[in-house]
């Protein structure tokens, strides 16, 4: 089997389509996911914490020079919004799995066969119980 071949088969596998497929809706979820955050979630909670952009919030380490460059800051309020998105995609994946996990319906498990033993001494008795003696 040539490499491009080999390649090829590894390629259009189902697994790989399917992961592909994840990938491209996941980081389109994440962008509406980080839109919902952004200009939804986070203004009525900077609103409610003194009317300011939340993610602006940073505690400065070092200040910026005369130039506008240079400083050295810690962007908690970003750090928390990347917390509050996580949080929704979690919570949103949850209520996705439920709901798949409601819809497909799990089928019962066959019972497993009787032993041929069984299934030998099934037809004497239903023999018997049609023929009785006299």
């Amino acid at each position: 089997m040539s490499f491009f071949s080999e390649f090829k088969a590894f390629a259009m596998r189902g697994n790989v389509i399917d992961l592909a497929v994840g990938v491209v809706i996941g980081a389109a979820f994440g962008k509406i996911v980080t839109s919902l955050v952004d200009q939804v979630i986070m203004p009525p909670i900077g609103l409610l914490i003194g009317g300011v952009d939340f993610s602006s919030y940073k505690w400065v380490l070092q200040a910026a020079g005369a130039d506008g460059k240079g400083e050295v800051a810690i962007q908690f309020g970003a750090f928390f919004n990347t917390m509050i998105q996580f949080a929704i995609v979690a919570f949103a994946i949850f209520l996705v799995i439920k709901l798949m996990n409601r819809l497909i319906k799990k089928e019962e498990a066959a019972p497993a066969p009787p032993p041929p033993e069984v299934e030998l001494l099934t037809e004497i008795r239903d023999l018997l119980k049609s023929n009785p003696p006299r």
